[in-house]
């Protein structure tokens, strides 16, 4: 994991555990994320998306998970009831150093991001031979399921990291297991986790 100063970004507590190029639908009425919506809207800033491991996603501050996923608003719009909606993609993995809740309960955290050479073009990660079954998996999902990924370049099934997330996005895994992938930083180490969890 980079070592690195913190940076302040505004959490979103979730009983869901986003994931890098994931996408998310929300829909949004407590004035706090209100408010945290027009402040990105404003900067053109993000927010963090945390599983709730204790509280819930209204009312009081919920206690998040210490790992979490920025939250890049792509779309928005309204519900049948007036209520924001919005979709997010997941982008950049991040550690909570510590958070506060403001006054209106918005909590704000003071992150790591874990994936600084990623951000600095790194050449990404190849499949090793004894992870190539998973390539092929994920390409017979994606036939099935279709969807965006679906027209995704083919090239992208010998990358560890994409394939990876790819995976536990489509595969029927508990939110403790996506979580403890998004507390490890090797892809490689990824793929072991999810061909252990393949074979229970």
């Amino acid at each position: 994991m980079s070592v690195s100063t913190t940076v302040p970004l505004p959490l979103f507590p979730l009983h869901t555990v986003l994931l890098p190029g994931a996408p998310l639908g929300l829909r949004v009425f407590e004035p706090r994320y209100l408010d945290l919506v027009s402040e990105c809207g404003r900067d053109g800033g993000s927010f963090g998306v945390c599983l709730i491991l204790k509280g819930d996603e209204t009312g009081a501050p919920a206690t998040p998970a210490a790992f979490g996923v920025e939250a890049v608003i792509e779309d928005f719009g309204s519900d049948r009831c007036g209520l924001l909606t919005l979709r997010v993609r997941g982008g950049r993995r991040f550690r909570v150093a510590d958070a506060r809740a403001r006054d209106n309960g918005l909590l704000v955290g003071s992150v790591h991001w874990c994936d600084a050479q990623a951000d600095a073009g790194a050449v990404a990660a190849r499949l090793r031979p004894e992870h190539a079954v998973m390539g092929t998996l994920l390409g017979e999902l994606l036939e099935q399921v279709g969807g965006e990924y679906a027209r995704s370049n083919l090239r992208r099934l010998e990358e560890a990291d994409w394939v990876g997330w790819r995976l536990a996005e489509l595969l029927p895994l508990g939110d403790a297991q996506r979580l403890a992938l998004l507390q490890e930083d090797d892809p490689h180490r990824r793929l072991e986790h999810l061909l252990l969890w393949m074979d229970e």
